[in-house]
């Protein structure tokens, strides 16, 4: 069985979207448990319009924040196989077929990723993702240290299928992280051996102004996300062989790279 949870907050208008395009899936053995976080808005009562088996809703007493609430979702999964899937994103009616077929033929595999096409708040296309340049089976830790000078290939759950026993082992995401907990979490699974790459764009990713990346890139807390990202390879500097001036030239890497995706929403948004 595949687990896919979805962490909810405050996502009334594009819920529902995102548990059909899951329950729809080839693929039919899975769970699919939502987890809301003391929404403010009607997120709870659009979940339950939903009938199928399958879905399992909780919700939260109180607002654990992103980091907590996903690692309430992964606590609460118990396939096989682990997908979170944010309320507002969308993935491929196969993906969960194709990530399944792969870590059941190589299970020296910890994670499966397939390329991100980015869609605005109508669904419209609005670029292209592409992961690591490699395709197949790749060694994880040569891609997070290819990440770290260049940007953030690992990142963004939706694109990423995992094994629930390397996450048993290795743990959730830190909590210390507000803006890169993804980025963190999905080097500390690379960092731990083998990876697959699919070259196509198989998961959806909705950019919003009032969204989490949103901020990032233009919401005045690029600040911020340059000092997570400093913190960030500054932990796995040893595992990943980082000299000072390396750590240095990715902090830098990552400023330049910040400008540029503001640049970017400004044209897309």
């Amino acid at each position: 069985m595949v687990s896919v949870c979805i962490p909810a907050y405050n996502n009334a208008d594009y819920i529902l979207e995102t548990i059909n395009c899951i329950l729809s899936q080839s693929y039919k053995n899975i769970e699919l448990i939502v987890v809301d976080d003391a929404s403010s808005d009607n997120t709870v009562d659009v979940v339950k319009t939903v009938n199928d088996k399958r879905l399992k809703v909780y919700s939260n007493d109180t607002n654990l924040g992103m980091a907590g609430n996903w690692n309430k979702c992964l606590s609460l999964c118990s396939g096989k196989y682990i997908k979170l899937v944010c309320a507002d994103d969308l993935i491929h009616r196969r993906l969960i077929e194709k990530e399944v077929l792969i870590m059941e033929k190589y299970d020296n595999v910890n994670l499966v990723s397939s390329d991100t096409e980015f869609i605005d708040v109508h669904g419209q296309s609005k670029g292209y993702y592409r992961r690591y340049h490699k395709a197949g089976l790749v060694e994880g830790k040569r891609a997070s240290r290819f990440s770290i000078f260049t940007r953030d290939y690992l990142g963004a759950p939706l694109a990423n299928m995992i094994r629930k026993s390397v996450y048993d082992k290795l743990g959730g995401f830190d909590e210390s992280f507000h803006y890169i907990i993804d980025y963190d979490f999905f080097m500390k699974l690379y960092n731990y051996g083998t990876i697959y790459i699919i070259h196509k764009p198989l998961n959806f990713f909705r950019i919003r102004d009032d969204s989490n990346t949103g901020e990032v890139l233009g919401g005045g807390k690029e600040d911020v996300y340059i000092e997570e990202h400093r913190r960030l390879v500054e932990k796995y500097a040893l595992e990943l062989g980082l000299k000072k001036w390396q750590v240095e030239l990715s902090v830098l890497i990552r400023k330049v790279t910040s400008v540029l995706g503001r640049l970017y929403l400004k044209i897309s948004l």
